[in-house]
């Protein structure tokens, strides 16, 4: 019998490895216990420290503000916009069905975190970060919900891990329902709206409980790329995407093929997109204000304006269709007690954002005039006091007529209504420099003034704002105004916060000072170089044109209204036949004919009524035909114009240089008419008989102009 072979000895290896195994499963099993045990702690501790379904219900933070127009109309929302709160049975089930289906099927059946959608994030995740990419999304609803209110959207491990036990914690205090109802409430639609009822409302103009199938859809495809999937944005993207939608669930069973074929998202009409018009440029400038009168800066306000959106559809109208092409205009009109009616900033609000109205800073040439002959009358000038056009010279320099001709004994009247530089010298002199800055300052300029010979020309930069609110203080009977356009700002309950105080009246100057102005602004309307303003009824204004035709400017007024209107480029380049008495005072003509339509015709305290010869047939004519008046700019062609205008493109484009080229004629000349339709003479005589200063009629023997 073979001797028996003694067992092999045992290797201490073998049972060093067993042994290392079984402690690294231990360790590992003890591991995974204290992260369930540490997970479990932090999902109950967090759901003890989560805010209540009604605290969550709150609007998140983030201030909204509606701007309304002065009969009520929304004009603008900015900020969040978060619409009404939809209880889960009034969300309707195709956009329940939808959201579920498109962002988290498996919703009503994992605990807050998707196990297999986990299992596919981190496959896909490999995979892209072989690639070199970072894989996106892979969050379900409840986790979308924890990232929305509780955390940023920072990418890190640390937020993803916070998000789940956030998500794990919510799925344990609130239902499936209250989960889904606080989603479709709170998530990001875009275009600033969050929530259904807000992406309803903007893209397709109604509430959210009512949507139809192919809505839902193009809203529930709009939560992977709002901002890509827009229908403000891109339409037919948005339309394809809910297609997509469509097709996940009718794959996911939440509709039937023949629903999916029937809901038809391309004929689904939507809300048209409000235009970024010139309304923006108010807008922004009422907005700006809004810090220094409420303080409130969370809670939504609603802002109401001075804005009277008929006046602002004509301003626009006005500026883009007199302003030239590649010129830029503005207007701003104003009432009496200085409540903004209109304000255009620019040609297009959407290519330059720049408000030309309270920005820019521009020469106003001789519409700066007003304050020279404002401080003239303030020390005792009359309208009808005699002055003599001449050639001036004041420290060295030495101003022109844009006519090149000077018309020597005149009267102040017409010196203003033909804007004759000499003259306008001659008063700054008279009254002091000083003293005309002191009262464009008076009047609310707010820029500085120089106080140079040529300052009465209007070389200092001016606001259209300021400039306006000066015309405006004087058709105020001389009372300051101050332009402004909030009303009133409440609270979205209606909780009054402001509401605009007038104040006590501030004289700026006696009223008999204002209404001789208006004198001279309506003769320059009437027979001056601001015949193109006219409008069918009592106007008063003046023109300015800055050396080169740099700049074209009318302000004037009318019926308790005031608009000033600037031309001109932004790179201050010289624009060939650009004057303020043709396309500035053009859209002001356009405009206020518009913009008056409701309010009754106001005379002022000098009343004109011009002779037979000067009137139209037309009944909206209220002084004739500009292009057949007395020393019209814009005469026919073939007619000599009597009196230039103030500014005259083919003259010298330095003002400042004295024309000697010609030996200055007595009066201006102009082609004889026919005896029988010769008007009378623009003389002094004349003028007080129609404005009004003497009691006896015009006279009917006038002899024709020579």
């Amino acid at each position: 019998m073979p001797a028996s072979t003694p067992p092999a000895p045992k290797r201490p290896a073998d049972g060093r490895a067993r042994r290392t195994g079984r402690m690294i499963l231990r360790a590992l099993i003890f591991g995974l216990l204290a992260a369930l045990v540490a997970l479990v702690i932090a999902v109950f501790v967090t759901m003890a420290s989560l805010p209540s379904f009604q605290d969550l219900m709150q609007k998140p933070n983030g201030q909204t503000v509606r701007v309304h127009a002065a009969d009520g109309t929304l004009v603008v929302a900015l900020g969040p916009s978060y619409g009404d709160w939809l209880t889960y049975d009034r969300i309707p089930p195709t956009m329940r069905d939808a959201i579920v289906a498109v962002e988290d099927r498996r919703f009503y059946s994992h605990p807050g975190v998707d196990p297999i959608g986990v299992a596919r994030m981190l496959y896909v995740a490999k995979r892209l970060h072989d690639e070199g990419r970072r894989l996106q999304g892979g969050s379900t609803i409840t986790q979308q919900l924890a990232r929305n209110i509780f955390l940023s959207s920072a990418y890190s491990y640390g937020r993803k891990i916070r998000e789940a036990i956030i998500a794990l914690a919510l799925e344990r205090k609130f239902s499936k329902q209250q989960i889904l109802e606080l989603y479709l409430n709170r998530v990001y639609f875009g275009g600033g709206s969050y929530g259904v009822d807000a992406a309803s409302r903007k893209f397709f103009g109604h509430a959210g409980d009512h949507m139809s199938l192919a809505e839902a859809a193009i809203v529930a495809g709009l939560v992977k790329a709002p901002s890509h999937y827009s229908p403000s944005a891109d339409p037919q993207a948005s339309v394809d995407r809910a297609n997509v939608v469509l097709d996940v669930m009718q794959d996911a069973g939440a509709i039937t093929p023949a629903q999916a074929r029937n809901a038809h998202p391309e004929q689904v009409r939507f809300a048209p997109e409000p235009k970024q018009n010139s309304v923006r440029y108010f807008t922004d400038w009422v907005l700006a204000q809004l810090d220094t009168v409420v303080d409130e800066q969370t809670a939504p306000l609603d802002v109401w304006t001075t804005l009277d959106l008929r006046m602002q559809r004509a301003a626009d109208d006005a500026i883009r269709g007199s302003t030239p092409k590649g010129l830029q205009g503005a207007l701003i009109s104003m009432e009496n007690d200085g409540a903004v009616r209109a304000m255009v900033g620019g040609t297009d609000y959407v290519t330059s954002i720049y408000n030309r109205t309270t920005q820019s800073q521009r020469q106003p040439g001789s519409a700066f005039k007003l304050f020279v002959y404002l401080a003239a009358l303030e020390g005792g000038l009359k309208p009808s006091d005699r002055v003599i056009d001449q050639p001036t010279t004041i420290d060295g320099w030495s101003p022109r007529n844009s006519s090149r001709r000077y018309l020597g004994d005149i009267d102040v009247r017409n010196a203003f209504a033909l804007s004759i530089n000499t003259i306008a010298a001659q008063l700054g002199q008279r009254v002091g420099f000083e003293q005309v800055a002191n009262m464009a300052h008076r009047f609310g300029i707010t820029t500085q003034i120089n106080t140079h010979p040529s300052m009465v020309l209007g070389t200092s930069d001016v606001r259209l704002i300021d400039m306006t609110r000066a015309f405006a203080s004087v058709s105020n009977n001389g009372n300051a105004v101050t332009p402004y356009g909030i009303l009133k700002v409440t609270t979205t309950d209606g909780t009054m916060i402001y509401q605009h105080d007038a104040g006590e009246p501030r004289v700026l100057v006696a009223p008999y000072v204002a209404a001789e102005m208006t004198d001279l602004l309506q003769t320059a309307v009437n027979t001056g170089t601001a015949r193109a303003a006219q409008i069918g009824r009592p106007v008063a204004g003046k023109t300015g044109t800055t050396s080169s035709n740099k700049d074209g400017w009318f302000l004037g007024f009318s019926s308790g209204l005031t608009t000033g209107v600037w031309m001109g480029r932004d790179d201050a380049k010289s624009i060939p036949g650009l004057q303020g008495g043709r396309n500035p005072a053009q859209a002001f003509s356009l405009y206020m004919r518009t913009a008056l339509l409701t309010r009754p015709a106001e005379k002022f305290q000098t009343d004109v009524t011009l002779p037979e010869w000067q009137l139209e047939p037309d009944d909206e004519a209220y002084f004739g035909n500009p292009d057949q008046q007395y020393g019209d700019e814009q005469a026919p062609e073939g007619m000599d114009q009597g009196a230039p205008p103030e500014e005259d493109a083919a003259a010298p484009q330095n003002p400042d240089e004295i024309d000697d080229r010609a030996a200055p004629p007595e009066r201006p000349t102009r082609r004889p008419l026919p005896e029988g339709d010769r008007p009378p003479q623009l003389d002094q005589r004349w003028l007080d008989g129609v404005l009004g200063n003497r009691r006896a009629a015009p006279p009917q023997d006038a002899q024709a102009p020579h």
